[in-house]
Formats: C-alpha cells, sequence, structure tokens
C-alpha cells in the first residue's frame, strides 16, 4: 500500500527533472516563467507544510488541506496558454502528466497524513520541494537573463 501511495511522487519527481531539466535548459524561461514557477512551487509547498505542521484530529484541518491542494492543482494551470504556443509538442504532453500527477500526488500524502503513519515521506516531500524551490529561485532568477545558448553551455 505504501509504495501505491508515493509511487506518484516518485513519477512526478522524475517528471519535474525532465522538465527543468532538459526542456526549460534547452528553451530558457522568459522573465514571466522565471516569476511563475516558484509560485507555483511555494503553493504545493503551502500544501506539503500544512501536512506537516497541523496534526490530523485538528477541525478543519482536512477540509483546508484539501482547499490548499485544490488552489495549487488550478494555480499550476496559469502559463499553459503560453506555454501552448512556446513548447514543443512533447514538452506539452509532458505539462499534461504533470497536471494529472499532482492531485495523486497531492492524495496520496494525504492519506497517509490521516493514516498517521510514516510522517517522514511526508517531511521529505517537503524538503524535497523546497530545495526546488531553490534551484529555481537561485538557477533560473529573474535578476539575470539566462539564454537557451547560456543554458545548454555553447
Amino acid at each position: 500500500m505504501l509504495f501505491l501511495l508515493l509511487l506518484p511522487a516518485g513519477l512526478q519527481m522524475l517528471a519535474m527533472g525532465v522538465d527543468e531539466f532538459v526542456f526549460h535548459r534547452r528553451r530558457g524561461l522568459p522573465r514571466w516563467e522565471r516569476l511563475g514557477h516558484p509560485l507555483d512551487t511555494l503553493t504545493a509547498i503551502l500544501s506539503y507544510g500544512w501536512l506537516v505542521f497541523t496534526p490530523t484530529p485538528s477541525p478543519g484541518a482536512l477540509a483546508t488541506y484539501i482547499g490548499l491542494c485544490a488552489f495549487s492543482c488550478l494555480f499550476i494551470t496559469k502559463d499553459e496558454l503560453v506555454h501552448a504556443r512556446v513548447c514543443e509538442p512533447m514538452e506539452t504532453w509532458l505539462h499534461a502528466v504533470l497536471f494529472v500527477l499532482h492531485p495523486i500526488v497531492f492524495l496520496g500524502f494525504g492519506v497517509l497524513w490521516q493514516a498517521g503513519e510514516n510522517p517522514h515521506f511526508i517531511q521529505a516531500e517537503l524538503a524535497l520541494t523546497l530545495g526546488l524551490l531553490a534551484h529555481q529561485l537561485i538557477y533560473w532568477s529573474p535578476f539575470w537573463q539566462r539564454t537557451p545558448s547560456t543554458v545548454a553551455g555553447k
């Protein structure tokens, strides 16, 4: 059961790695994406942080988590109208995979949280997501321009 709950998170991590380290670096990110992607990550951090710092029997805790997750799932779609014009088809497909995995990952960690089991997995997910945010803020800093040629090392 634990494997099935964590498998979507592993798949999401793999897909995020391909998106970040292959597609984003190949095409470079315009300023709006360098600002928007860390905001996307922050919405997931809020959800995982809620699980880490909120005891499950608290009144309204599950409803708050569901609200945070729903907001994150909607928020991450904000760029797709522009992505449809600037991304190659394989990157667009990968985004669709990520959109499918996002709520499933939240569900898996929510089930673990409700069961009160394996809190270290939720803590690890929060830490990994904080690491992704740090990478995004440093590597894609909006204060300097990264073009596809400087990203690819050409």
